[in-house]
Formats: structure tokens, C-alpha cells, sequence
């Protein structure tokens, strides 16, 4: 896995009926690409993975992979909370070529820090492939501890965490338990900035689907110590970071990129579309941005 800045955890857009559209995700692939996007995650959350098949998931990296090997790095998601099945999906993806995968915890059965770094270890022991751990405890009911990142972090193989902890102390923590080369990926982009002040890579981001140039020139300008000009960036950025969490994700980025004439298609139930007033309030923002007339 490289140590790029901007990841976007893409999206899978669908046809009408519902069925995955391969077109158009390698289309959005280029397109993030071209737009400041060093990487994509498919199938992560953003991607709708808890509703993909095994089939599905496993076309998608190879349709994606074997367009745009090389263009951008590709990264799959392929955590579960069945190691046996995680297992199984992992050396699926990497026979289909992509450059690294990202695990979420697993979710529901609620492991102990002992459960979580043996998955892991697991995991990584049967791929050659680069992995980014992925701690999103809202939605997992679990919490990837630094300490347990620390031990797995020895493991040669796992070399990034995904952080959508929401809490900086605990990214700081993290930051001086783990190795310098260790890299340390906001999973919330309204944290972005903050989670580079406490050392961290970069972000696995949503809102880059619309903005990637901007969220990368941020990006750029912390690096190079123009603090003011990144600060001045991501308050521009706010209200756009806000309006693509008023529910549930993916369902407000999905709708925001129809509305500036990208195709995506629904979401799956159990996900619903915007109610109007959620859609008004989204086009309101994206008219104020300048991303749609």
C-alpha cells in the first residue's frame, strides 16, 4: 500500500433495478483518479458492502482492477465478522489483482481485544497483500484500542488504520504507540485536519467524490506548513462535510452525485432514499459550493 493522502471509499453505483453497474464504476474509478484521488476503496461501508454478494464483490475488484491497475491504487474491502469468510474474500481480491485490502472490525459479535488482534492476525497470515485496518465503532459496536493496534502493527502486512473512532486522543495515542512508517487515515472527513495535526496520512474520505481536488490541496498545504491556507480550506469545506452525513451513508453522496450529473443509481434497502427535504437541503449546499446550477 502506498502513502497516499486522498483515498476515496467509493461508492457502487447501481442500475435502476438495482443490479451493480461495472460501467460506471470504473468510470467513477477514473474519475476520482483524475480528481485528486491516490486511491479507492471498494466495497467498504461507503460502497454499500453489507449488501453485495461474494459474486458481486469479487467482479467489482477484478471489472475496476483490470481497468485501472496502476492509475490509481485500488484497495478492497473485504473485512467481515467471520474471519473464515474474510479469509476466503481476501485471497479472492488479491487474485484479482488489486494493490491492498482494508478489514473492517468485525461487527455484531462483538470481539474482545484478544478476539480482534487474533482476526487480524489471522487475516494477514493468509495474504501477501498490504492491509489497513478500519475502526468504526458506531457502526461495529467495537472499539480497535491502540494498544492492540500497536501489536498488530508488528505484523509485517498491516501497515494503515482507518481511524473513525471520532476521538483524538485516542488517534494520539495511537500515533506514539505504532511506527513512524504506520499509517494513520482519517475515516471522518470533517477530521481531517485535526488528524493531521496528530500525525496523521491522510483520509479515507466520502465527501471526495464531489471535492477531491480541494480536500487534497488541503491536504498539501498542511504538509508544507501552510497551516492557515489548509484551515482556511476545510471551513470552506464544512458545510459540504455536514450536508454528506444528514442520514445514513451513502445515501446523501449518492443522491449529491446525481445531482451534479454523475450516474449512481439507488441504494439497497435496508436503505432508503433522501426524504425531499433531506434532497433540498443537500442541492442548497451544492449550489452555495458552486457544484451545481
Amino acid at each position: 500500500m502506498k502513502s497516499g493522502q486522498l483515498i476515496t471509499a467509493m461508492i457502487t453505483p447501481m442500475h435502476k433495478d438495482g443490479s451493480v453497474n461495472y460501467r460506471a464504476a470504473v468510470e467513477l474509478a477514473q474519475r476520482l483518479g483524475e480528481n485528486g484521488s491516490d486511491g479507492v476503496v471498494l466495497s467498504g461501508t461507503t460502497g454499500e458492502s453489507p449488501t453485495l454478494s461474494f459474486e458481486e464483490k469479487t467482479k467489482l475488484f477484478a471489472e475496476v482492477t483490470d481497468a485501472l491497475g496502476g492509475q490509481v491504487e485500488i484497495i478492497a474491502g473485504t473485512g467481515s465478522n467471520s474471519t473464515e469468510d474474510t479469509i476466503v474474500l481476501t485471497k479472492a481480491a488479491e487474485s484479482a489483482g488489486v494493490d491492498g485490502i482494508m478489514l473492517v472490525t468485525p461487527y455484531y459479535n462483538k470481539p474482545s481485544q484478544g478476539g480482534l488482534y487474533e482476526h487480524f492476525k489471522a487475516v494477514a497470515d493468509s495474504t501477501s497483500l498490504p492491509i489497513m485496518l478500519y475502526n468504526v465503532p458506531g457502526r461495529t459496536s467495537v472499539n480497535l484500542l491502540p494498544e492492540t493496534v500497536a501489536k498488530l502493527a508488528q505484523i509485517d502486512n498491516i501497515v494503515a488504520i482507518k481511524e473513525a473512532s471520532g476521538n483524538l486522543e485516542q488517534v494520539s495515542v495511537l500515533r506514539t504507540l505504532v511506527p513512524e512508517d504506520f499509517l494513520i487515515y482519517s475515516g471522518d472527513d470533517a477530521l481531517t485536519l485535526p488528524i493531521l495535526s496528530v500525525g496523521g496520512a491522510g483520509v479515507v474520505s466520502v465527501v471526495s467524490h464531489l471535492v477531491g481536488r480541494e480536500i487534497k490541496a488541503m491536504i498539501q498545504a498542511f504538509c508544507a506548513g501552510k497551516t492557515s491556507e489548509a484551515l482556511e480550506i476545510h471551513l470552506q469545506l464544512m458545510p459540504l462535510f455536514k450536508a454528506m452525513f444528514l442520514t445514513t451513508n451513502p445515501v446523501p453522496v449518492k443522491r449529491a452525485l446525481e445531482y451534479v450529473g454523475i450516474e449512481t443509481g439507488p441504494v439497497r434497502l435496508p436503505l432508503v432514499d433522501l426524504t425531499e427535504g433531506e434532497g433540498q437541503a443537500i442541492k442548497e449546499v451544492l449550489f452555495k459550493m458552486g457544484l451545481r446550477s
